[in-house]
């Protein structure tokens, strides 16, 4: 083997940029022009035989000056760097032989920068036909390595697939393993119908978009239709002329060809995980959702799905994921209707039928104002006193109370005492009313002291709020899913603090089914990557205030929930 040999390009005359006052700013001291500014460029894997390099592409730029802070390299390939060291490795991936303006500015106090340049020319192999093809849909034949047609190919985002969006850490000592969207996952068609703040009217933002890549003569190209609605990450918004603090779809000209360029992804992500290869758009070309990256990692590829991960141009710390598929999304808008259980064995029960106190071997307490008014700012102490809890003429009564300047309620839990994975939880029960008061039954993940809210999982059989009266919620909190970001859903229910009703959660592997008198109105899909696999146990309560239940009615005095019974199935 031919002995590995360096060629380095040497360039030691340099231009001065002067940029600044004429006069010494006193602010930054003396100001100091950065000197001699050389530039050295070693391909990497030069021999006799590839005096252009291996093929990967890589070289490995040093820049030296006197009196420079940082340098800025631009190189010539639509790519920029700010290294303040002045050594940085690049890869070349445009295939072939290529020769490249590399341009270094040099920058010293008080913003004076001196800049250099050198040519290097660089050979690139890189090439990922399998995965052109699949992206175009164009015939490759791999035994002669050419494409045998042109072909285009339009790719959807996967709505009805929970996870098609998500978040999670983009490289490793973040927070343990990072490969996967483990912050966050969106629920299927969960960002339909978002609102332009400058606009009065939904858009299907997203979920119209239409993603096609293109395949003529062995070039790859891509061109985006977001059919007027281009969804924009919240730190990104000013780039459509948007101040909106949340995500949104504007109105945005993403028009025109990008050409797509090929490269070994080298993320690190385990190799099992991905496909290693990475596609770059020109001229800022993103994939639907605006998070300032124009580069993504092909995770993983078929002829009709793809998944995708693109790092945050503002914060390198995050990875979004998105899934695409090639079967245009339709949302099957179900009407509330009945639902049959596969759960029908009752395994555990509580029909309140003996007067006193809650039966301590079903029940315990909480009791206080918790931490930050139980996490939501609520108004209420909760006590065990039987003024808030008790059981009378075959129901349990928790009563919230106006008194001593404040609120006293109570919360109920079978923490320790009873829980379970998957099965169908009923309650009967009739809802306080007044302004402020907020009755919930719900369940919470029993390992929450070691896996914190909201990773432990939250499922919210029912809510209810007085300031929205007749309204029931239902919701699902899970990592990425805290507060008011919670998977929700409600039906109005025009007597519920007059009337008893049953509200019921039936949860398998599958799904979380959430109904009121048998009737469904929510249904989320269940998977391995949400904490709903483990046991949970029930609470029960009436919160006052806080940052669902709102504004407390000033003339409240006192209101109750009533529950008949309470009755688990598996």
């Amino acid at each position: 083997m031919n002995a590995i040999k360096k060629i380095k390009y040497i360039l030691i005359a340099s231009i001065l940029l002067v940029i600044g006052c004429e006069e010494e700013d006193k602010a930054f001291g003396d100001i100091v022009i950065p000197g001699n500014v050389a530039i050295s460029a070693e391909i990497i894997g030069v021999d006799t035989e590839n005096v252009n390099g291996d093929g990967s592409g890589f070289v490995l730029f040093t820049v030296s000056a006197d009196n420079a802070i940082t340098y800025e390299f631009d190189f010539g390939d639509e790519k920029s760097e700010i290294v303040p060291s002045g050594s940085v490795t690049h890869r070349f991936s445009e295939p072939g032989l290529n020769t490249y303006s590399v341009q270094v500015i040099a920058s010293g106090t008080g913003g004076v920068k001196t800049s250099n340049a050198i040519e290097v020319t660089v050979f690139s192999s890189f090439d990922d036909p399998i995965a052109k093809s699949f992206l175009s849909g164009a015939s490759y034949d791999e035994e002669n390595g050419v494409f045998t047609e042109n072909s285009s190919k339009v790719w959807y985002w996967s709505a009805s697939e929970s996870g098609h969006l998500g978040l999670g850490p983009s490289t490793e000592g973040i927070d343990g393993d990072w490969w996967y969207p483990k912050w966050y996952i969106a629920s299927a068609f969960e960002k339909d119908n978002l609102l332009d703040p400058e606009s009065t009217e939904n858009s299907k933002c997203i979920y119209t978009d239409e993603l096609t890549f293109t395949v003529t003569d062995g070039e790859l190209t891509y061109e985006l239709n977001s059919n007027g609605g281009t969804y924009f990450n919240a730190s990104y918004v000013d780039v459509a002329g948007g101040s909106a603090s949340e995500d949104y779809c504007y109105d945005f000209d993403v028009s025109g060809v990008k050409i797509v360029s090929l490269a070994p992804a080298g993320s690190g992500v385990p190799l099992d995980q991905t496909t290693d290869t990475a596609i770059s758009f020109s001229d800022n070309g993103f994939m639907g959702y605006y998070i300032g990256t124009s580069t993504y990692e092909i995770l993983s590829i078929t002829e009709n799905k793809m998944v995708v991960r693109g790092i945050m141009g503002n914060n390198p710390d995050l990875a979004w994921y998105h899934t695409f598929t090639t079967t245009k999304p339709v949302q099957e808008v179900d009407e509330p209707g009945s639902f049959e259980s596969i759960y029908t064995n009752e395994i555990w029960s509580d029909e309140f039928n003996t007067d006193g106190a809650p039966d301590a071997s079903n029940w315990t307490y909480d009791l206080g104002t918790g931490d930050n008014g139980w996490g939501n700012g609520e108004a209420q102490s909760y006590t065990n006193d039987a003024s808030n809890v008790l059981i009378e003429g075959g129901f349990l009564k928790i009563t919230a109370k106006a008194e001593n300047g404040g609120y006293t309620s109570a919360r109920i839990k079978s923490e320790g005492l009873f829980d379970f994975t998957y099965g169908r939880v009923e309650a009967r029960a009739k809802l306080p009313t007044g302004g402020g008061t907020w009755p919930a039954i719900w369940m919470l993940g029993s390992d929450y002291l070691t896996n914190t809210w909201p990773n432990c999982g939250e499922m919210d059989i029912m809510e209810h709020v007085g300031n929205r009266q007749n309204e029931i919620f239902s919701t699902l909190h899970y990592t990425g899913r805290s507060g008011g970001n919670g998977v929700t859903d409600s039906i109005v229910i025009d007597d519920v603090s007059d009337a008893f009703h049953t509200y019921t959660i039936d949860w398998s592997p599958d799904e979380i089914v959430f109904l009121v008198d048998d009737t469904v109105y929510h249904t989320i899909e269940n998977n391995s990557s949400l904490p709903f696999d483990s046991d949970f146990f029930l609470i029960l309560n009436v919160a006052m205030g806080g940052g669902f239940g709102g504004d407390i009615d000033p003339a409240f005095t006192e209101s109750t929930m009533e529950i008949d019974y309470i009755r688990v199935y598996q």
